[in-house]
Formats: C-alpha cells, structure tokens, sequence
C-alpha cells in the first residue's frame, strides 16, 4: 500500500513545488515506484515536469468535478523522469465552485485514489497556496504532511493557522493524519535575521514534528525549473542540494518504516 503525503502549506512561494518533484526523484533513486499529483491550478508542477499546462488534454481537474457513477480514470503520464505524473491547468481553479454542493466532495481526491494505492510506494500531492477546498480534499487523501516553511518572520505568523487546519481534519475527517517533517526554505546561512528565525521555527515546531536540514536559497535551484526536470539532472546540480533532496527522501521513508514497525 501506498503512503500518500500532502506538500502543504497557504503561503505561495515556499518551494513546495520544487520539493514534491525533487523528492519524488529521489525516492525512485531509491527503487520507490511514485506517483506525483498537480492539485495546484498555477500548474508550476506540470511545467517542472517538462510539461506545457495549456496544452494538457485532460488533467485532475476532470477527474475530481466528474459526476457520472463511475469515475473518470485518472489522467496518468507514465516514465516522467522514473516518476508517474498527474498533471493540472488553468482549469483546476473552477473546480472549488463546481464542487460547492457536491456530495462527499471532501473525499473526492481520496476516493479517485483509493484504487491506485496498490501500485505505488508514494503518491506526493503538490497542494495550492491557499486553506481552500483543494488543500482540503489533499488532506483528507493524505496519510501525512510535509511542510515547507521559508525562513522569514512573516512565515512563521502564518503557521498557526496551517496548523489549525491540520489538526481541524484531524478532528473531524482524517483522524490518522500526521505531519512527518517541517522544510525549512530558502534558507540564507549568512543572513542573521534567516538564522534566527531557523531557531524559532526549531524552538516552536520541534514539538510538533521533527525539522528537516534547511533548503538553501540558490540561483541553481531556481534556474532548475527552467529545464523542466529535477535538479539531480541539471547542468547547474551541485551535491550539496542533490544530498539534502536524499536526505528528506530517506526521511519520508524512515518516518513510515517506523511507523508500520
């Protein structure tokens, strides 16, 4: 069975792209069969799959507002970099109106799933920057949460109200959600102002889950978007950044190993 986990976090901008693809490629390094899913309308996902959204046929979005009684199959492009990949579009932004009075809408994404879990170690959900319903929908799929978080104060404010809505699912849908690890992000080591808000977010969050290795803030890893493939298979990778995608790789699979013991 397949460990679903949920990159999620309201802000925009925190890497939770650039992070669901690269560590979804580090775990098929690790002989893990994965499936990654675009559930964010802006589509960044799709484009660092090397993929032009507007010229997707089908995507999520038809998948999850379907009303027949049998669900559409889910558009799944095979071999992306050793990776399997649902993509998204522009179109996914109608989906939350379309879905306002729709029965068991909370469990759409769960539901679409549920028949893949058999063919997958992971499946890796690239949330949308918002509390709205498609971050919901990829809670209550979810097993487990990563959250990358950027080091800067305004970030942290912002914390409590993500964390609000885990634990609200929690409550009230999906009792065994759990959050597995905090990313920090671009994270800039000669910055004082970055390093102590790197030991705040350690001194308010530890308690909550364990606090991953920073993310470096890097021209490299920006410029690894423009080649619509991981940053392992870039010009411009450096080992450095390749062994912290390894490390939160391996976390991911430590944490459910552990888990099932």
């Amino acid at each position: 069975m397949s460990q679903i986990i949920a990159l999620f976090n309201q802000a925009g901008g925190v890497g939770k792209t650039t992070l669901t693809q690269n560590i979804g490629y580090h775990l098929t390094q690790n002989k893990q069969k994965v499936l990654l899913i675009d559930l964010d309308p802006q589509a960044s996902l799709t484009s660092f799959m090397g993929l032009e959204p507007a010229e997707q046929k089908t995507t999520i979005y038809e998948s999850l507002v379907e009303e027949k009684e049998e669900a559409l199959e889910l558009p799944i492009q095979t071999g992306q970099f050793g990776m399997d990949f649902i993509p998204a579009n522009l179109l996914l932004a109608n989906a939350e109106q379309q879905l306002i009075f729709a029965n068991l809408r909370e469990f759409r994404l769960q539901q679409l799933l549920e028949p893949l879990c058999k063919n997958y170690d992971f499946i890796l959900i690239d949330c949308p920057p918002s509390l709205g319903l498609l971050s919901l929908i990829a809670l209550v799929a979810s097993d487990g949460i990563l959250v990358p978080i950027q080091t800067q104060f305004k970030a942290t404010v912002g914390t409590d109200s993500l964390l609000k809505t885990v634990f609200k699912v929690r409550k009230q849908i999906n009792s065994g959600l759990k959050i597995i690890g905090f990313i920090p992000t671009q994270y800039l080591k000669s910055n004082k102002t970055e390093q102590r808000v790197l030991e705040l977010i350690e001194e308010q969050l530890n308690a909550v889950a364990p606090i991953l290795p920073p993310l470096p803030r890097a021209t490299a890893i920006a410029e690894a978007t423009e080649y619509g493939k991981p940053f392992a298979l870039t010009p411009k990778k450096t080992k450095s950044i390749i062994k912290l995608f390894d490390t939160y790789a391996q976390h991911i699979q430590n944490y459910w190993t552990n888990e099932n013991q």
